[in-house]
């Protein structure tokens, strides 16, 4: 069913399930009763998305401290995810999203076909408390930005 306006705030997020790294499937469901911090990054081994979810990985610290899951995902296969995430040592699952089918789901589909570089904040309770999509993803969300938004989730 399709929607005129992309979800947002204070929306039901929609579930998902999708294969990530450590050869497992995760779904957005099975971690309901704790806050999750769904990431859309456009490509393995990409400079801004390597800082990006590198800042993430150093502060996983932080994101602990409120009870928060990263879910990282992006279009790349689980062997790119395998090894992205083994030379950085990332702490937090990638999740292989090679259809784009939650890309869609989330509207961040952007040009050229690419997943926009977006961050969901969604709530114990799987309601989306912050939401944004980046038009150009040249910058990302600073780790404070998203542990005040989960903080107020």
């Amino acid at each position: 069913m399709a929607t005129t306006q992309p979800m947002g705030v204070g929306d039901f997020a929609p579930d998902f399930t999708l294969p990530g790294t450590a050869n497992k499937n995760y779904s957005l469901s099975q971690f309901r009763g704790q806050t999750v911090v769904l990431v859309f990054y456009p490509g393995d081994e990409t400079l801004v998305c390597t800082k990006q979810l590198c800042s993430y990985n150093n502060e996983l610290q932080q994101f602990a401290k409120v009870n928060a899951q990263i879910l990282a995902i992006s279009a790349q296969d689980i062997a790119s995810h395998e090894a992205f995430s083994a030379k950085h040592r990332f702490e937090f699952p990638l999740l292989a999203d090679t259809e784009k089918t939650v890309a869609k789901l989330y509207s961040v589909v952007g040009l050229l076909g690419l997943p926009r570089r977006s961050v969901f904040v969604i709530d114990a309770a799987g309601v989306i408390k912050y939401a944004h999509r980046a038009l150009l993803g040249v910058t990302f969300r600073p780790v404070s930005e998203l542990i005040e938004a989960v903080a107020s989730a």
